[in-house]
């Protein structure tokens, strides 16, 4: 890829998580402090955490953006300037905001952060765009009802930073204009408290009021975005910023699907991609999120076939996250691993990081750290030993086994 590399920005929603994003690849990671921030649901940052975490991604050459996205109503404001005067002290990168309101206390106190514009200004066409980068603002995060017609003509018309979101859940409304959580629930979805209607299920009646559903199974809920087969073409339209969505996510999640963006990004860039990954990577993504994928607004206009509407929808969570491997013993071959969920003699697992390719093997040996020999490890977080023939590092991540 010639110019500017793509930035992989991964969602953070504790220190812990961005940390392990940074690890398994990411450029940068957005954050959520305990205010302002539309993820209240989320653990989200203290001062002293998000200072910890610009600490350790700069050192990591990695970045750090702050949410300061909410909608703000007149009692929102106490206190905001004093809460951006110790992000810039800290030395964030940035901070993605929505509220016009920023950008004059950023411009009045010439902070030195970058000023990102949220998704949830619902930023669609290239006036929008030149109207926020002739007010400062140097990055614009498209909204997610964007084509790819409209990105490349936004790009080509406006010369500035483009993020968009290439995974993670959608909106059922055009972003950041839903009130569905505030009429059904009297919580603000866009001041943080989102209840997520959309995928509630509801009885559905006709013009008549006859009820037309069977049951409660009637839902407005779009399919998660996924553009795993388009990541060449957001390449070479020049987008910046390849946005993860999943800031309530575990780490898991976020190791996973950050470690297989930055294979396929990294193939596209070296033209070394094959077809047999991408399939690999879906399959995987799949997994981890157990939600179905659309590409969503970027080829066409969504239909029936990118929503769920009607039809069943599975999104039990699994147990496929085993455990995180400590340390390995090169002389006796065997893992030191801080148990997850639960596993057994004779699984067949996977053991994959950043560093290397995936493992796959079968567990023939369990021993606890006093040498006892066992047949399961049962117990949350407990330390075990395991066979494993193959040199795995520490903060390398075990799962079920499902590709083989």
């Amino acid at each position: 890829m010639k110019g500017k590399k793509v930035e992989l920005l991964a969602p953070a929603g504790s220190l812990e998580k961005l940390k392990w994003a940074i690890l398994y690849g990411a450029d940068a990671v957005y954050i959520g402090g305990v205010n302002y921030s539309l993820r209240a649901n989320a653990k989200n940052f203290t001062l002293s955490e998000i200072e910890e975490g610009v600490k350790y991604a700069h050192k990591h050459n990695a970045k750090v953006y702050v949410t300061v996205n909410i909608v703000f109503h007149n009692e929102d404001v106490n206190g905001l300037k004093r809460y951006l005067d110790k992000l810039n002290h800290i030395g964030v990168d940035a901070i993605i905001f929505s509220d016009p309101l920023i950008i004059d206390i950023a411009k009045e106190n010439n902070y030195k952060f970058e000023l990102h514009l949220s998704t949830q200004a619902s930023v669609l066409n290239e006036d929008a765009v030149l109207y926020f980068k002739n007010q400062g603002v140097s990055r614009i995060v498209l909204a997610r009802e964007c084509s790819k017609k409209d990105i490349i003509n936004i790009i080509k018309k406006t010369n500035v930073e483009i993020e968009c979101f290439i995974h993670g859940a959608m909106c059922t409304n055009v972003s950041g204009r839903c009130v569905l959580s505030n009429y059904f629930t009297n919580r603000d979805a866009n001041r943080g408290g989102c209840c997520q209607v959309c995928r509630f299920n509801f009885d559905l009646y006709d013009d008549k009021n006859n009820k037309i559903s069977k049951k409660d199974n009637f839902s407005i809920a779009p399919k998660d975005l996924s553009l795993v087969d388009y990541i060449k073409d957001m390449i070479k339209i020049g987008v910046s910023s390849f946005k993860l969505e999943g800031r309530m996510r575990s780490i898991y999640y976020v190791a996973t699907i950050v470690l297989v963006y930055r294979k396929l990004i990294d193939m596209y860039s070296n033209n070394n991609i094959n077809k047999e990954y991408i399939n690999r990577a879906k399959k995987i993504l799949y997994r981890c999120a157990n939600r179905d994928v659309a590409p969503q607004f970027f080829n066409k206009k969504p239909g029936f076939k990118e929503q769920y509407y009607t039809e069943k929808r599975q999104e039990d969570s699994n147990q496929d996250f085993l455990g995180i491997v400590l340390d390995y013993d090169e002389i006796n071959k065997e893992a030191l691993i801080e148990q997850r969920n639960f596993f057994k003699l004779g699984d067949k697992v996977t053991i994959f990081g950043p560093s290397d390719d995936d493992y796959s093997f079968v567990i023939n040996k369990i021993t606890d750290q006093d040498k006892n020999v066992l047949d399961a490890a049962r117990h949350p977080r407990q330390i075990v030993r395991i066979n494993c023939c193959k040199k795995v590092n520490k903060n390398d991540l075990m799962r079920v086994n499902f590709l083989d």
